[in-house]
């Protein structure tokens, strides 16, 4: 089992950057695969991006070329980098973690979550 908190969250304008983290405890870190995914206001959730246990990574369209996804396994801390940051990034931003492993599009359904850490961007 797996604890999650994540921090970083924030508000910018448009064309800004904020890095987001999650700190990991309980379990192996190194052993678990980990994404993010985010809920906007009023909408479903949707995969962000993912990193496997060897450092390979995944994104959604939308985000790709914009956000990076890294993870420091001597801090168990993962990270997503985000830069050119659009209104439409705005929503709950959540660090999800699985042993089964997956692609961004998998995140969602991770067994393991955090509580969430909020994003928004005004134009």
């Amino acid at each position: 089992q797996v604890q999650l908190v994540e921090s970083g969250g924030g508000s910018v304008q448009a064309g800004g950057s904020l890095r987001l983290s999650c700190t990991a405890s309980g379990d192996t870190y190194t052993t678990y695969c980990m994404g993010w995914f985010r809920q906007p206001p009023g909408k479903e959730r949707e995969g962000v991006a993912a990193i496997d246990i060897d450092g390979s990574t995944t994104y959604a369209d939308s985000v790709k070329g914009r956000f990076t996804i890294s993870r420091d396994n001597a801090k168990n801390t993962l990270y997503l980098q985000m830069n050119r940051l659009k209104p439409e990034d705005t929503a709950m931003y959540y660090c999800a973690a699985d042993q089964d492993g997956g692609t961004w599009f998998d995140v969602t359904d991770f067994h393991y979550r955090g509580q969430g850490t909020q994003v928004t961007v005004s134009s």
